[in-house]
Order: C-alpha cells, then sequence, then structure tokens
C-alpha cells in the first residue's frame, strides 16, 4: 500500500566529448546505474537539492540550465515498497567538471556489506546501452529522449535476438 511520495532529482551533465555523467552506486545491497542526483527535503526547491546533490556526490558546484523531464507515468520505488517516486530531471553545466574522481569501471568500489557506495564514470552518449547500462525504469525514458534529442552523437538500442 502507497503512503507517501518520494521526490528525487537528477541532473544530466554533458562534458564537451559528449560523454554524460553516470552514477553506479550500490544501494541497499542492489547495484544500480543511474543519473546523478537524489532526494529533495522538506524544505528545499527542485534546483537547490540538485545543486547540494552535486555537491554532495561529486564535489562540484554546477549551474541548473534547464528543466529536461518530469515523471509523467506511475512508478512505484524500487528500494521502499510504500513510496511512489516523482523524477525530475535537469540540465546542468559545471566549467569544472574534470575536477570530478571518475573511473573507467563501472561499480569501481570497494563493497562492504550493508554499506551503500557509489563512483562516477563519463559514458559515451553514443555508447549507452539504456538496458544494460541503466536501471531505474524513469532513467530508461530519460535515455531514450536524449537520444532523440541528440542523434548527432547516436544511441545504441539493444539488439533484437
Amino acid at each position: 500500500m502507497l503512503r507517501r511520495f518520494n521526490v528525487r532529482v537528477y541532473g544530466i551533465l554533458m562534458n564537451e566529448n559528449d560523454q554524460i555523467l553516470l552514477s553506479d552506486e550500490l544501494i541497499k545491497e542492489r547495484y544500480v546505474t543511474k543519473f546523478p542526483g537524489g532526494g529533495v527535503e522538506l524544505g528545499e526547491g527542485l534546483r537547490d537539492a540538485l545543486i547540494r546533490e552535486f555537491k554532495e556526490e561529486c564535489g562540484i558546484e554546477v549551474s541548473v540550465l534547464e528543466h529536461f523531464y518530469t515523471t509523467d507515468f506511475f512508478v512505484q520505488s524500487q528500494f521502499d515498497s510504500e513510496s511512489q517516486v516523482l523524477s525530475m530531471y535537469y540540465i546542468v553545466a559545471c566549467e569544472n567538471w574534470r575536477l570530478i574522481e571518475t573511473s573507467g569501471k563501472k561499480f569501481d568500489f570497494p563493497v562492504v556489506r550493508g554499506i551503500d557506495a557509489e563512483s562516477k564514470r563519463w559514458v559515451d552518449l553514443s555508447q549507452i546501452d539504456k538496458e544494460a547500462d541503466i536501471v531505474l525504469p524513469v532513467d530508461k525514458v530519460v535515455a531514450e529522449i536524449l537520444a532523440n534529442k541528440f542523434p548527432k552523437v547516436g544511441f545504441r538500442l539493444p539488439s533484437k535476438g
């Protein structure tokens, strides 16, 4: 039974090499690749929450440029059976994007049972496989919209068969 809303905000940060920043995370013993961002705290605006999340997760200050997408279908939280997730995505920019500590490897962090962990990596937009690389349902929709919005860099869809 649903009892609450869980409001989330995420940033789409693209660098000058047509790469998008993804966050590989271990959340409640589940491996998830998603866009950087997180929960909106009570009394916090969406843009302020996104700026805070990037400071906490990436150690950088971003500029929130424009709204990109808001969840427009029902999504039940995969981590809390009693909450419905509402997610907002924004295009963000950062001149200091090179300061973000990243890895070229998925889930490049030590695993300690019962402790969440995360690492960041840059992924070529043309190399994102929305079925294999993106886990959360709303992020899959956002990845598809990105593919349509930036067709010049391409987008690899999963092969059928």
